[in-house]
């Protein structure tokens, strides 16, 4: 075989070898390899430039936010015997609706007529607590009333005290005269005996002057006995006015005895009418424990003592009763390796039970069929499993500015509802999210501006206090 067979003779006197003519590139493979090329680029500038939101992922079911507002349980307050019930299960009913009526089994609330009978007692009560009241008004008038007699009677006494002093002192005084009068019917009866002796007195004058000397003995003898009497009716006097003091100060202190006595039993007979009042109060209250009703608007969920006649105890739970709220939030479950990413105030995008919907964790603003929320609290334990709850309620100011629809209405979700959800973090890009994912690198976490402005608020607080 010749040279000229393995070589191609070109017209222009060159020549190349047949090898290198079969590895020139076909003109139909030239836009495809562009075509690669572009797409190569396209991805290059899209891990570059395209932003990626970065989540956490977690589960949970709809809860009632309000503690007031949630599904709740209607207890026998009273041990009785179930009579009927008023409602069905899944009937709407009205806040104080009855909804049971119990009868009694205690034998201490048998009678019918005890109410009645407690207020008859009651009554009987008032009536002797009225005539006590009245007979200490009548003590504490005879007390007044002896209170002035004796002021009149001492007074009195007093001045009988001082007529008998004046007596004694004037009977004292006469007395002194007496004497004097003797002493003179002396000197004269012993001058007229002298002269008689000596002639010069008739025997008739020493008569009559013997005479006035026995009337003047008589008058001073008299006289002591009148001064005797009057000592003895100044002392009487006194007698008779500490008597008076001592009657008088007896019969009110008799009457305050009896006062006194009327006020204690105007005070056991209050205490028993308090008493009364607290059981007849009680009974009150008993009678309407005897019928059971709603205690708020709601639905009755469950009724679980159905039987007529059926026993039941204090605090057994008669029925079950779903106010009727739209306060609705979600119990959201997340592991113990993301709960240190999420904070209070983090967006969340949730998707509930029964509610079809596309959700792409790295672009939320693409889903459908999704609902906006807010991570409201979180707890500082775990609840036995190493996951930590958290609560999620509605993002109002999404809602309100129209950015996101707001959740269905308690009609539609109901309380028990599954929830799956994403708890938005920080926005990077494409190529840095897959450059962690294959690093194995937890996420970038940035406080959200609402952390922010509490923790600066708390501590602007905190340097107020120390100033």
């Amino acid at each position: 075989m010749g040279t000229d067979t393995l070589h191609e003779i070109h017209t222009d006197g060159s020549w190349q070898p047949e090898s290198l003519k079969l590895a020139k590139m076909p003109h139909s493979a030239r836009p495809l390899a562009l075509v690669i090329l572009l797409l190569l680029l396209t991805i290059t500038v899209s891990l570059i430039y395209v932003p990626w939101q970065q989540s956490v992922s977690g589960a949970g079911r709809v809860i009632i936010y309000s503690p007031m507002e949630r599904p709740q349980n209607i207890e026998s307050p009273i041990p009785g015997r179930l009579v009927k019930w008023n409602v069905y299960e899944g009937q709407l009913v009205k806040s104080q609706e009855p909804i049971a009526e119990l009868a009694e089994v205690d034998s201490k609330f048998l009678d019918r007529n005890q109410l009645e009978r407690m207020k008859s007692q009651k009554r009987t009560l008032q009536t002797r607590l009225e005539a006590a009241e009245l007979r200490a008004q009548a003590l504490e008038s005879q007390i007044s009333s002896l209170g002035e007699a004796r002021e009149n009677a001492i007074p009195s006494a007093d001045e009988r005290v001082k007529q008998a002093g004046d007596r004694l002192r004037a009977a004292e005084q006469a007395l002194e005269a007496a004497k004097q009068n003797l002493t003179t019917a002396e000197l004269n009866l012993a001058r007229v005996k002298e002269l008689n002796s000596k002639g010069l007195r008739s025997n008739r004058d020493r008569e009559l002057v013997e005479l006035d000397y026995v009337r003047a003995v008589t008058e001073v003898e008299r006289a002591e006995a009148a001064v005797e009497v009057a000592k003895r009716d100044t002392t009487v006097g006194q007698f008779d006015r500490n008597r008076l003091v001592g009657d008088t100060a007896a019969s009110i202190n008799s009457a305050r005895a009896s006062l006194a006595a009327t006020k204690e039993t105007i005070a056991s007979i209050n205490n028993d009418i308090l008493k009364l009042d607290i059981e007849i109060q009680n009974m009150t209250e008993r009678i309407s424990q005897r019928v059971i009703y709603a205690p708020r608007d709601g639905r009755i969920v469950r009724l679980l003592k159905v039987g007529a006649g059926e026993t039941v105890k204090a605090g057994d739970v008669l029925a079950v009763i779903a106010p009727d709220t739209n306060d609705l939030a979600v119990d959201f479950i997340v592991s113990d390796n993301d709960t240190p990413l999420v904070s209070v105030g983090r967006p969340v995008r949730l998707q509930f039970a029964g509610w079809p919907a596309i959700q792409f964790s790295g672009w939320p603003s693409i889903a459908v069929g999704t609902f906006a929320g807010r991570v409201t609290a979180i707890d500082a334990v775990d609840d036995g499993k190493s996951r930590y709850r958290m609560i999620i309620t509605p993002d109002q100011e999404a809602i309100k500015s129209g950015k996101d629809e707001p959740w269905p209405s308690s009609q539609y979700l109901r309380p028990g509802a599954q929830v799956v959800g994403f708890i938005m973090l920080d926005t990077v890009s494409l190529g840095f999210e897959l450059w962690r994912q294959f690093n194995a690198f937890p996420p970038t976490v940035q406080r959200p501006a609402m952390t922010d402005k509490k923790e600066d608020k708390e501590d602007k607080d905190k340097e107020e206090e120390k100033k």
